[in-house]
């Protein structure tokens, strides 16, 4: 019988994890599988270093440029370094010929081409189509420039 109600505990947590994982974000989804390959390394690091340390110092080598990055942003206290949604005010105002050479157009170029051009590179760098936010955000913004 205890058996029986821990199957059915664990048959829940199960459903309440996929119902989560349905309704969760792609960056979400993205970040978490990131979490759980290098916690799962860490551990695995740190499971080689007892039992067999040649092994262990092996692994270390290979999760510790991850632990560097870590450590160097912890003594920062800053969020991660690349392009993304954080780095598009940096970015500052796109100029009109940012603008074009983001598109792929030639300066003058009318809506209906600015148009056609935007949803054809929106397509594939949508973040839900494999893009990235950063990507998807200068082609909005390129097409914002010329329309506006």
């Amino acid at each position: 019988m205890p058996f029986f109600l821990l199957g059915v505990l664990a048959l829940l947590v199960l459903m309440g994890a996929l119902g989560a994982f349905s309704k969760a974000k792609v960056a979400n989804i993205k970040q978490f599988g990131f979490w759980i390959a290098a916690i799962g390394g860490l551990l695995l690091s740190a499971l080689l270093l007892f039992t067999r340390p040649t092994a262990g110092f092996a692994a270390l080598m290979l999760v510790g440029p991850l632990l560097w990055s870590w450590v160097g942003q912890a003594r920062r206290g800053a969020a991660p370094r690349g392009p993304g949604p954080g780095r598009r005010a940096e970015l500052g105002r796109m100029t009109r010929d940012e603008a074009y050479q983001v598109l792929g157009l030639k300066p003058g170029a009318g809506e209906a081409e600015i148009q056609a051009a935007y949803h054809r590179l929106i397509r594939a760098a949508h973040p839900d189509a494999g893009g990235s936010d950063w990507l998807a955000s200068r082609v909005n913004q390129a097409r914002d420039v010329l329309l506006a």
